[in-house]
């Protein structure tokens, strides 16, 4: 079950705005796949419904790693997803694998804030927050095809980095419940490569264990399109969606 981890980290004569904290965030999520890819002069559909997600899902993982002073932040986000799929093209079984890792690397200022009246049970102040967002991400990608009946097997590794830019959104909407998102576009660099990516979360405030804790639950989108060339001298494509639910602790310590 996702798992987000609030740690505080600062010296307890400081002011409260100007503290930082440490934000650690392991959580799981469960997304479908859709899109093209083309390997070796092989073109293939990748599709993985969300019906069919744990079947194909080998592994999937999501962290994120923030530091901030509720003003300025900084922080490092993860994702990585194994999934194998199979599908007959001209009659004959086609296999596919794809290893996917996504590293983003990105920094926040609170640039509007917008207080809403009363605190939270955890006695800080509601309140409407605007972030805007930009980094850097990484994607490392493996993707293996094989068609056994012909005895063909392709692999290929790549990896790129595109600069996105994006906006970040929290709401108080009652001192227990609470509504976030983010939304962010990369690769404003090239044409080769495009990132999109979009997350939103509703959230439940309350203590466990005498610790402030959030329950969350929501839906992450993350679509890619990316081209190079193979060692075949064909065309490399990799142009996929994923999409899925995720549900989240929130702990604070």
């Amino acid at each position: 079950m996702p798992l987000l981890l609030f740690v505080q980290m600062a010296h307890a004569d400081q002011p409260a705005d100007s503290q930082w904290l440490v934000l650690a965030s392991p959580f799981v999520w469960a997304p479908s796949m859709s899109g093209q890819a083309a390997l070796g002069g092989v073109n293939t559909k990748v599709d993985v419904p969300f019906a069919d997600v744990w079947e194909n899902l080998s592994s999937v993982f999501m962290g994120n790693l923030e530091l901030t002073n509720r003003t300025l932040g900084f922080y490092v986000d993860g994702v990585h997803a194994k999934t194998d799929q199979s599908e007959r093209v001209y009659g004959r079984k086609l296999g596919l694998a794809i290893t996917q890792s996504t590293l983003a690397v990105g920094a926040y200022y609170r640039a509007y804030e917008y207080e809403l009246g009363g605190e939270t049970i955890f006695g800080e102040p509601r309140a409407w927050r605007i972030e805007p967002t930009a980094g850097v991400r990484w994607t490392k990608l493996s993707t293996k095809l094989h068609i056994d009946s012909l005895g063909f097997s392709t692999k290929k590794k790549t990896e790129w980095s595109d600069p996105f830019i994006g906006l970040r959104m929290h709401a108080d909407l009652t001192d227990r419940w609470t509504l976030s998102g983010e939304t962010d576009t990369g690769g404003l660099d090239t044409s080769s490569k495009k990132t999109w990516n979009a997350q939103g979360y509703l959230g439940y405030r309350l203590y466990l264990a005498d610790h402030p804790t959030i329950i969350r639950v929501g839906y992450r989108v993350l679509a890619q399109n990316y081209r190079t060339t193979d060692f075949t001298g064909n065309t490399f494509k990799y142009d996929v969606t994923q999409r899925g639910p995720v549900l989240g602790l929130s702990m604070r310590f």
